[in-house]
């Protein structure tokens, strides 16, 4: 038994040196394939030693690239226009800040002559039209200036000076032999009162003809110092007595008058000035600087019309054309605190309305904007622009243009 015991003892000891002599051989392979792995990480730190020089330089490169990038990116919309361009340009901003403003009743209306400042002047006989000089709308006339000269010397009841000559000769002749009849008594008084009254007649048909009577018939002068608004006659027509030939204005107070539709008569009571534009100039006008001030308006529409007429009266200071058509800006209701821009600082893409505001010396930004109402100089601003923005007023086509143009690149810009 002692023996059996003695072998399996053996046994277990022989067993247990095989296993470590096996994991000795192991340890010596892992050991000998770490100080190869060694060798190569040292070859790698060489390496990386030999190439940290070159390895800084390519991160200091990404590092610049990138923040290059971050930058492009953070001004992606940015517009840059060199100072010296956009001063030639005439490009102007200004730091918009909220002011009082009105509401506006968009319509149309039309420039009238002021009732005393228009006169026509008239036939005075009936005769054939010749012009006295060059006589063309528009031109300065003074009072007196003769503009047509009517001839009657072909017609069939003759020269109407020369006939009423010879009535006022008659009639005088006439009245001095009743007067020395009366004295006698051998005319009644009724006889020589009718005498008298012919005689006055013939004179006073006599000296207002013959007053601007020249060789080549009679001359019709201007009634007033103006400027020939119409003329109303051609050269050779025939007139007869009272036809008018000739439209002479002043053109120093002048009725503006604007058609207002139905759906705003309730805040007529509110309109309190106006500022209108010309389409020959497309200048804005405010009657305010006019010396303007509102007559009426309408408390119907007309027969035919759906539209309420509001009248102003102002002083002709511009160049503005009695009878032209006109866009009317009819001022009503005051508001307090409006963001407003100037016209001048809008432009329109399909209906899209932007303004440009300037971020730097150089550096200017597309702004969309949504429009309230439009006094014809300034336009609320509803949406897009804030209290202490600076936005192009002037120039804004030539920032247009720059954020066209290739001839600007975005990289020349240094912040």
């Amino acid at each position: 038994m002692k023996k059996l015991i003695f072998i399996g003892i053996l046994g277990l000891f022989a067993l247990g040196s095989c296993n470590s002599r096996s994991h000795e051989g192991h340890d010596h392979e892992a050991t000998t394939h770490n100080h190869e792995t060694e060798g190569h990480d040292h070859e790698a730190e060489a390496h990386n030693h030999e190439g940290e020089c070159s390895g800084d330089h390519n991160h200091n490169e990404t590092t610049d690239e990138h923040e290059h990038s971050e930058a492009a990116e953070g001004h992606g919309d940015e517009i840059i226009l060199p100072k010296a361009k956009a001063d030639a340009a005439g490009v102007k901003s200004n730091i918009i800040e909220p002011t009082p403003f009105q509401q506006v009743i968009k319509t149309s209306g039309q420039v009238l002559a002021a009732q005393g400042d228009e006169s026509v002047a008239v036939a005075t006989v009936a005769g054939v039209v010749s012009f006295h000089g060059k006589v063309t709308e528009g031109m300065a006339v003074g009072q007196g200036k003769p503009l047509v000269t009517i001839s009657s010397s072909n017609i069939a009841d003759g020269d109407p000076v020369q006939r009423a000559r010879i009535a006022y000769e008659v009639s005088k002749k006439e009245y001095k032999r009743m007067k020395e009849l009366i004295k006698n008594k051998i005319v009644s008084d009724k006889e020589f009162a009718q005498a008298k009254q012919n005689y006055e007649n013939a004179r006073i048909s006599y000296e207002a003809l013959a007053k601007n009577h020249s060789a080549g018939g009679q001359n019709i002068p201007s009634p007033i110092s103006g400027y020939v608004k119409s003329i109303l006659v051609k050269e050779g027509d025939y007139v007869t007595i009272g036809q008018p030939l000739v439209s002479v204005t002043q053109n120093r107070r002048l009725f503006l008058r604007a058609e207002v539709s139905e759906k705003y008569y309730p805040y007529l009571r509110t309109i309190t000035s106006a500022n209108f534009q010309t389409p020959y100039n497309n200048q804005v006008y405010e009657l305010q600087e006019l010396d303007g001030k509102l007559l009426s308006f309408g408390k119907a529409s007309g027969d035919n019309s759906y539209y309420v007429p509001v009248t102003f009266e102002f002083d002709n200071k511009g160049d503005i054309i009695p009878g032209a058509f006109i866009e009317v800006f009819l001022l009503s209701s005051p508001m307090e605190n409006v963001i407003s821009v100037p016209r001048t600082a809008l432009t329109e893409e399909q209906g899209i309305f932007f303004v440009y505001l300037q971020l730097d010396e150089e550096g200017y930004k597309k702004q969309e904007v949504t429009l309230g109402a439009d006094n014809g100089k300034s336009v609320q601003i509803l949406t897009g622009v804030k209290a202490g923005d600076r936005v192009v007023t002037e120039g804004a086509y030539q920032v247009r243009l720059a954020s066209a143009s290739n001839a600007i690149p975005a990289h020349s810009h240094e912040h």
